[in-house]
């Protein structure tokens, strides 16, 4: 399951940021409260904000994701983020903890918010045309059959 581009991409939390950066405002910090496109950053101890240069409204990187108001370090995030979408089945949260060094607690949250967030993403979307399924199985009770492999 080790990947030598997600540990040398996603190794340090400092890396992490900065992808996340990278991914959240291609061209530059945007400001969520007026769209503002000018932003400056403004450390709060070890916080990096970036306050926004029209409204003066104060923004972190982590505000409206999933990783607001998180204790636990980015490159955790990202290794669990990785373990979780490389898996051909779904992995447990005990082989999760395992892998990440971290508690229950902690593993079932980064397992279950991005869960939680496409699930939200995708309530109202019906799905429409043709459905193909690779890899699936279908079951279920058979009325009449007989058990086993009958």
């Amino acid at each position: 399951m080790d990947s030598p581009t997600a540990s040398w991409e996603y190794g340090t939390d400092d890396q992490c940021r900065s992808h996340l950066e990278k991914a959240r405002w291609p061209i530059g910090c945007l400001c969520p409260h007026c769209n503002g496109k000018r932003c400056c950053v403004v450390w709060h101890g070890a916080v990096k904000t970036f306050q926004c240069i029209g409204c003066r409204k104060q923004t972190t990187l982590t505000a409206g994701t999933i990783f607001h108001s998180t204790k636990t370090s980015s490159s955790v995030w990202f290794q669990a983020m990785y373990f979780l979408t490389q898996s051909k089945s779904n992995i447990s949260t005990l082989e999760l903890r395992r892998l990440l060094g971290v508690s229950h607690p902690c593993v079932w949250r980064i397992k279950h918010k991005p869960m939680q967030v496409m699930y939200e993403r995708e309530a109202s979307t019906r799905l429409a045309q043709r459905v193909e399924v690779d890899d699936a199985s279908l079951g279920g009770e058979l009325s009449g059959g007989k058990a086993g492999c009958g």
